[in-house]
């Protein structure tokens, strides 16, 4: 049993992470948890009767079911009878989160609109927030794609020596439910410049070592790794990217940033991410 949770806050990007979710795993049972968090900013409105909340959760829930009617959503689960909608009030990240733990979910399948610029670095999006402190695989929709459609994954490997078990066996099992084919690709950088010959026989002893299949293995150059990233999966028409991120926090977060949420922000395909545990 698969459980798929899909943050739903009525935007075009929730809708196009729905869609996405409920064709996810047709095949196979699965139960899709629509969530949709009302946001509590203020501490007068944790006064408010009981039954008033009732009722909110009930209007939003009929509120959720007409705009699946409304977007023809309902005829992506002719076949999925387990569906579950959920109205919780909270933080919008921190009530997600929870709830992805509490309820044993697989996987979280959300919509991202990308932020960019000063909000992007001072704020992020709930997406951003969500892929940083995830214990599990998330896919960020931007655009809708077809599950079905996802043939080719890009894995961007630039730390190879930092490779981590838990995560190929994740991206083995990612692209084994598509039937995809892999792209393990290192992108050179200037400030991370390392000669081909090099990393060649570096990517060759990482794929036999891991025991790759269907796959292939890439150098690109570009002028930072985000960039070389989005550029590779254009060129080759790639439907998604997967990579692992280290969930960094605080300063660390500041001052290194974050690869996989910059390529949330501005990717125009799925992206897949998990968070690398750190070693003891």
């Amino acid at each position: 049993m698969t459980n798929i949770l899909v943050p739903y806050d009525f935007s075009t990007q929730a809708a196009n992470a729905l869609r996405f979710a409920l064709q996810f795993n047709e095949e196979q049972k699965r139960i899709v948890h629509i969530l949709h968090v009302v946001e509590m900013i203020s501490k007068p409105f944790l006064n408010i009767d009981e039954e008033v909340l009732d009722d909110l959760k009930i209007e939003v829930e009929k509120k959720i079911l007409s705009r699946l009617e409304e977007e023809a959503l309902n005829k992506f689960s002719a076949k999925l009878n387990n569906i579950r909608i959920q109205v919780v009030f909270g933080h919008i990240s921190q009530t997600i989160l929870k709830y992805a733990d509490s309820h044993e979910m697989d996987l979280i399948v959300m919509g991202t609109k990308g932020v960019t610029g000063m909000r992007e670095l001072l704020i992020g999006s709930n997406t951003e927030k969500i892929i940083r402190a995830s214990k599990i695989p998330v896919i960020a929709v931007k655009n809708y794609v077809k599950p079905e459609r996802i043939k080719n994954i890009v894995f961007p490997n630039t730390l190879l020596s930092d490779a981590d078990e838990e995560l190929i066996l994740k991206v083995k099992a990612l692209q084994h439910h598509f039937g995809a084919a892999l792209h393990i690709v290192w992108v050179n950088t200037p400030t991370n410049f390392q000669r081909d010959v090099v990393t060649s026989e570096e990517l060759k002893r990482f794929s036999k070592w891991f025991m790759f299949k269907d796959f292939t293995t890439n150098i690109f150059n570009d002028t930072n790794e985000e960039a070389g990233m989005i550029n590779f999966t254009h060129l080759i028409k790639a439907d998604m990217i997967a990579l692992g991120t280290h969930g960094r926090k605080g300063l660390a977060h500041v001052l290194n940033g974050s690869l996989a949420e910059d390529l949330v922000n501005h990717a125009d395909v799925p992206v897949w991410t998990y968070t690398i545990k750190e070693r003891e």
